[in-house]
């Protein structure tokens, strides 16, 4: 399957690795493009334990990092939503989520395919429902459930041992707006152990 994964911070690194080491052809997206030649190089720009080996054993053959968030969501099937939210004591900064919603919602006003985006970020109770999928519509000018579906996957990952984490779960929570959404979503956890 082809995924796009926006952000190469902690989860989206981890995640978009993994996916690949699993047999997923997966483009990584960051906005610097000195981040992305490092990813593109094999030296993670986080430290993850196992990290680094697993990127130097995908990078090239289906993992490579890119700045051209459009061209990533056009060549791929299913996005997956991985950047920061972070938090300042009181509250999530949901502005990273903001933005790459409405840039995603511009490339499938020209996308001629069904496209899944799924927002795996550590988001608040919904965040999918009231402000993704609206932005999403608003700047596509599609309707979601139809041209495009929406989902979430949250993810359960303890730093120092997130590959294991990713690659053994003990869980997978899936959510959709529309069952293409969610076959696409079980084609994309499909290789994981249950």
């Amino acid at each position: 399957m082809k995924v796009a994964v926006i952000g190469t911070g902690y989860l989206g690194l981890v995640s978009g690795v993994c996916l690949a080491v699993k047999g997923h052809e997966v483009t990584c997206v960051d906005l610097k493009q000195d981040k992305v030649d490092r990813i593109n190089r094999g030296e993670p720009p986080i430290y993850e334990k196992g990290l680094e080996k697993l990127l130097n054993d995908v990078v090239g053959k289906n993992f490579r990092a890119t700045v051209d968030l459009g061209q990533a969501v056009l060549d791929s099937e299913l996005t997956l939503i991985a950047v920061g939210t972070p938090f300042d004591g009181e509250k999530i900064d949901l502005s990273y989520v903001q933005r790459v919603s409405e840039e995603i919602g511009d490339v499938l006003r020209i996308k001629d395919r069904y496209h899944a985006v799924v927002v795996n970020s550590t988001v608040v109770p919904g965040t999918t429902e009231e402000m993704v999928l609206p932005l999403l519509e608003e700047r596509s000018g599609k309707k979601a459930g139809e041209a495009f579906g929406v989902g979430m996957t949250p993810e359960f990952l303890r730093e120092g041992e997130a590959i294991t984490d990713f690659m053994y779960p003990d869980r997978i929570v899936l959510g959709g707006i529309d069952e293409s959404t969610l076959e696409q979503l079980d084609k994309l956890y499909a290789v994981f152990p249950e």
